[in-house]
């Protein structure tokens, strides 16, 4: 049975035949600047997650985001309002 190492090693040569070893340096980079955009892309994705988490919607927004879930507004307090769309939400 392979195992480890013994991947990679099949997987380098399969690689080299496929390609070419002079083709190798320039498929690492490739690899390099997509991993790299995808981290970067990751982390943006994140940091607006944590935004939107600790930011407070407008009273507008509160008020569609209750609308679209079909929640009675008149005469509550966007603290009322804010409670019930999270036990609706779950």
């Amino acid at each position: 049975m392979i195992i480890g190492q013994e991947w990679i090693i099949i997987a380098v040569i399969a690689v080299i035949l496929i390609f070419g070893a002079k083709k190798l340096p320039e498929l690492a980079r490739s690899i390099g600047r997509a991993r790299g955009e995808f981290e970067r892309g990751k982390i943006e994705v994140e940091k607006e997650l944590k935004e939107v988490e600790t930011s407070k919607p407008t009273k507008e927004t509160l008020m569609k985001i209750a609308k679209d879930l079909g929640i009675e507004t008149e005469g509550k307090s966007e603290e009322e309002i804010r409670q019930e769309i999270a036990k609706k939400v779950g």
